[in-house]
């Protein structure tokens, strides 16, 4: 499942450049994560950048949007080519 930033954001900016994906942008009242672009780190790292990084614990599962490793690790090599 992709991730999402809760309105716990402080829109500090701590996450942004920790995604691989490039999948956070700053929105108009918090940074938002583009789900097309989450693949939860799967890919890239053991655990979610974005998650380790937060100071307010702000970015967590989104659960409408639930994803296989499968799923995630396909989303993947379609976004790197590898």
């Amino acid at each position: 499942m992709a991730f999402i930033i809760t309105e716990e954001c402080i829109n500090c900016g701590a996450c942004e450049p920790e995604c691989p994906n490039q999948a956070i942008s700053a929105g108009e009242e918090r940074y938002v994560i583009d789900p097309a672009k989450c693949t939860e780190c799967v890919g890239h790292h053991d655990t979610q950048q974005c998650a380790a990084v937060c100071p307010t614990d702000a970015c967590v599962h989104d659960p409408d949007r639930k994803e296989t490793q499968e799923e995630l690790m396909a989303k993947f090599h379609k976004l790197t080519g590898k």
